[in-house]
């Protein structure tokens, strides 16, 4: 019994540190793209699409993937696109133009939706039914603290070694975690959605998803928009402004793992949750007035504000969406995640016109009007619960 509970602790801390690493690769590039934006001589949204072409692939993911890759064995596919994550890491580091240096992002934006969902599936086949909540628990926290890491650790490196060296040690884990992925002995089936288009529509027009899912796409653009164009706000601030302290920028990020594991407690305080996520919007629009103030102090702090108010709105419609779905739960799930990441992506450069033409405090006006638009589908929300 203590050797299965050995075997299955190191099996969950390599899937964790997985999860760490992989989401490293997704954020990393997202605090220094000012500095891509002067060695390469880009424009401003030439540097800002190194976010978009990687999380590109994580609108359609959910939807389509089951019928690409249904055919591969999971953990062979798991170990080689870890690998390939890695390879590509290294290459990126190595490469002196943009074009190669996108591709390469956008490579890695197709392999990251399968690690991630391959990762969540192993978590569920190898943990005990009463402990599978806690763990995905972790799997979040995991998420959470590699999207900030990421952007932390690039930032310091960068200023203290140049860009390159992060992205070279990075390589290296991925490339190490190969060999570590090889432990999980178990064979599994991945649990890809493969839906039909009736059964997609059918829970499109179910009202109650199709308006959360319309305020979380919303929410995540508003979300992406600020975190991709911040950095290039802070560095207007003053040369003070390194890039290691652009990427302490994100601490705010790691409030999300501690809402994620209270928010029934808040639900429960608040009421119920359409209440919680209208306190979630009014905290979000607070946390996006506090960076008109052009003092880097304020908008750190400004930063947990900003992210206490997202991951609430977000846990909460998550949790909806899983309490409600009681058939089609995994097309339900997926749609969420495909509103999501498609607001995100389109928030990594869309609002940039805004930020270039009309300046900082037009942006956050504007985005300001469009998270207070989402009240209309949390109202609707509201009446059909």
């Amino acid at each position: 019994m203590t050797n299965s509970n050995n075997k299955e602790g190191l099996s969950l801390l390599i899937i964790y540190t997985c999860t760490i690493l992989t989401l490293c690769t997704l954020y990393a590039v997202q605090p220094i793209q000012p500095l891509f934006e002067r060695e390469f001589s880009l424009s401003r949204f030439e540097a800002v699409i190194f976010t978009t072409v990687i999380m590109l692939p994580l609108g359609f993911a959910p939807i389509f993937y089951g019928y690409i890759l249904e055919t591969f064995s999971s953990k062979h596919f798991l170990k080689n696109a870890v690998l390939w994550l890695g390879l590509l890491e290294l290459l990126f580091a190595l490469s002196n133009t943009y074009p190669l240096l996108l591709a390469i992002r956008g490579l890695q934006g197709l392999l990251i939706p399968a690690v991630l969902t391959s990762l969540m599936s192993y978590i569920s086949f190898i943990t005990p039914k009463d402990k599978v909540q806690q763990a995905i628990g972790y799997y979040i926290g995991a998420t959470i603290l590699g999207g900030f890491l990421g952007r932390l650790l690039s930032g310091i490196l960068s200023d203290l070694f140049g860009w390159r060296v992060f992205f070279v040690l990075l390589g290296i884990c991925l490339i190490a975690m190969f060999w570590c992925l090889e432990s999980l002995s178990e064979e599994l089936k991945v649990d890809f959605v493969k839906p039909k288009f009736s059964q997609v529509m059918g829970v499109l027009n179910n009202k109650i998803f199709f308006n959360i899912y319309m305020m979380m796409f919303g929410i995540f653009f508003v979300f992406q928009a600020i975190l991709n164009f911040l950095p290039f706000q802070l560095q207007s601030l003053g040369q003070s402004i390194g890039y290691g302290k652009v990427g302490m920028m994100y601490a705010g990020y790691i409030i999300g793992f501690i809402i994620s594991i209270r928010i029934f407690w808040l639900i429960r305080f608040f009421g119920s949750e359409t209440k919680t996520i209208v306190i979630g919007i009014f905290t979000y629009l607070v946390g996006i007035q506090i960076f008109h103030i052009s003092d880097y102090g304020v908008m750190f702090g400004g930063m947990f504000v900003l992210c206490a108010g997202f991951f609430i709105i977000h846990s909460v419609a998550s949790g909806l969406i899983s309490k409600l779905a009681h058939k089609n739960r995994a097309i339900s799930n997926g749609l969420y995640l495909s509103f999501y990441y498609a607001g995100g992506t389109l928030g990594t450069f869309a609002p940039g016109v805004f930020f270039e033409y009309l300046g900082w405090h037009m942006f956050l006006i504007l985005l300001s009007l469009l998270v207070f638009s989402t009240l209309f589908f949390t109202y609707r929300l509201k009446k059909l619960l």
